[in-house]
């Protein structure tokens, strides 16, 4: 039985091409799927030790160590985001006995940014999975067509007879290129939705992080005499509503 080497060698030089294009593929694919994996097992085991932390300097009200510890941290998503949007906004958040609303909605803003900015990076290469999945079947089915045109090919060489040596080397080109798309588009696919499915996990992990931080912020900060800042402005609001000339 040849071995695959003897069948590429026996292989014409457009099928050749086809093997050799498919394995590019497969080489660039499975090099972007180990960069992908790293970078989330790095940024997984980062959040792991950061959000327990980053969670307790929350519960113990220390604003200023939570923000300390989310720009330290480089690795972990969660800790990227909510350190951009802290870096952002400390300046309002220094003195919190005046924060308002308005500071709140600007906080909120600028972690869905750094959200947005977050997953942008957890995706990028994937595109790179999913269009060899998505095209190395045809580049094996092109070789396939190739090697079907060569079979008959070469029954007319033979006068129409159609022995088995005259159409058997365009048949075995065309189950090869076959099977190598196969083999460089499956794994492809399964990464994509392997690493899809991964981010979408992180994607909650970043959107539950920033919602804690948020609701820390319109819970805690700017309280006075045990009413929030927020609390006074609703009441404030109510008021002077109910004084106009709809509550006459």
């Amino acid at each position: 039985m040849p071995s695959l080497y003897d069948l590429f060698l026996s292989m014409g030089p457009f099928a050749k091409g086809i093997v050799v294009v498919l394995l590019i593929m497969s080489l660039i694919s499975w090099t972007s799927a180990f960069q992908k994996w790293w970078q989330l097992w790095k940024s997984q085991r980062e959040t792991v030790k950061f959000a327990p932390e980053f969670s307790r300097f929350l519960k113990a009200d220390q604003l200023d160590a939570a923000i300390k510890l989310a720009e330290q941290q480089k690795k972990s998503h969660v800790a990227r985001v909510l350190g951009g949007s802290l870096g952002e906004v400390k300046p309002l958040l220094r003195d919190r006995a005046t924060i308002t609303a308005a500071d709140i909605n600007s906080v909120e803003r600028s972690v869905e940014r750094e959200m947005l900015i977050g997953a942008s990076e957890l995706k990028r290469g994937l595109g790179i999975l999913a269009t060899t999945g998505a095209t190395a079947p045809f580049v094996g089915l092109l070789g396939t067509v190739m090697g079907i045109v060569n079979a008959f090919t070469g029954m007319a060489a033979s006068g129409g007879g159609g022995s088995l040596a005259s159409v058997s080397a365009g048949i075995a080109e065309a189950l090869i290129t076959t099977a190598f798309g196969l083999l460089v588009a499956i794994p492809a696919v399964w990464l994509y939705n392997y690493f899809t499915t991964k981010i979408d996990f992180l994607s909650v992990e970043m959107t539950y992080t920033s919602k804690e931080l948020i609701d820390y912020l319109i819970k805690t900060v700017g309280t006075e005499y045990g009413r929030s800042i927020f609390t006074k402005e609703f009441q404030t609001q109510k008021a002077s509503q109910s004084s106009g000339p709809v509550s006459h």
